[in-house]
């Protein structure tokens, strides 16, 4: 068996063979000529066989010269393939963003986001996909999500936190609700209402109990969901109220399905951020989007998060 030779090694033969001069070979390949017809002599050493009939000029290749120089062709356009292909797998890596996101941020503004995206990064791929909050941090760690849009963003030893912004959180109710009429509601009001909640392995939900708690205010709860869309859906189908976020409720009442009303003392508000791994670079895409969602997005001011 051959032993293993170098990537130079193999050029520096193939460009004796394709010039059929030892000198031209070793000045294309930056040796000297006395370097290259050791490393021939080397060769044959090693195969056994003489590779070059050197009582002739230009060189000319033996049987095992020709068989070795179609070897070393082969080789190299080999690994000039899998270097151009590496090529493009790198660029494409960074040119995408991978984003994981909760649904009712996704199912609100990321069309909005993935326009603006498209615009400012033509050549780069956004890839979305929506998911329960405690899966977007599995994603993250991973490594199948480079970055999460979270509520209530908790930050850890492995994840970075960034704030985005306060959301204000209203009351949900059906158009036909007696509360639908009203400019603001107060804690007093939702005593006794029939409430449509969160799952109680959500952050929300703990933050609404809190909110109840604190304000003395008993509900009933009559349904619960892991995701606003449904909880917005039993609102509007008079299964009861609840209290979501004013920005995801914009459609329903758009349609006239919902209202939102106001709520006094204190304002509720929904903290929303960006979540990644820390000490994992994020390439030019990732980087890209996160510059676009937090551009000009301030936590809004005056809100009290409960």
């Amino acid at each position: 068996m051959m032993d293993p030779v170098s990537f130079s090694e193999l050029q520096l033969f193939k460009e004796i063979a394709a010039n059929r001069s030892m000198s031209k070979g070793a000045v294309l390949c930056g040796v000297s000529q006395s370097a290259a017809t050791q490393h021939v002599q080397e060769v044959e050493r090693r195969l056994g066989m003489e590779l070059l009939d050197r009582s002739v000029r230009p060189l000319e290749l033996t049987v095992a010269g020709k068989l070795y120089a179609e070897f070393c062709r082969d080789v190299l356009d080999r690994k000039e393939q899998f270097e151009l292909a590496l090529e493009r797998m790198k660029i494409e890596v960074e040119s995408a963003v991978r984003v994981a996101s909760i649904y009712s941020i996704g199912l609100s503004e990321m069309g909005r986001l993935q326009e603006e995206f498209a615009a400012r990064y033509p050549e780069a791929r956004l890839q979305v996909e929506y998911m329960r909050p405690d899966r977007i941090y599995d994603a993250l760690r991973d490594g199948t999500a480079d970055l999460g849009l979270v509520s209530y963003p908790e930050a850890s030893r492995e994840i970075a936190a960034l704030p985005w912004r306060n959301e204000e959180m209203q009351l949900a109710v059906p158009p036909s609700h007696p509360l639908a009429c009203r400019q603001v509601v107060y804690p007093a009001d939702l005593n006794g209402q029939e409430f449509v909640g969160f799952d109680e392995d959500l952050s929300i939900r703990k933050e609404l109990e809190r909110f109840f708690r604190t304000q003395g205010i008993v509900v009933r709860l009559v349904m619960h969901f892991d995701n606003i869309q449904m909880i917005k859906e039993a609102v509007a189908l008079g299964r009861g109220v609840s209290i979501l976020p004013a920005r995801t409720m914009q459609a329903e009442i758009e349609q006239g399905r919902l209202v939102a009303v106001p709520l006094m003392a204190p304002e509720l508000v929904r903290p929303v951020g960006i979540v990644h791994r820390r000490r994992k670079p994020l390439n030019r895409a990732a980087q890209g989007f996160l510059q676009l969602v937090t551009a000009g997005a301030p936590a809004e001011n005056g809100h009290v998060r409960v």
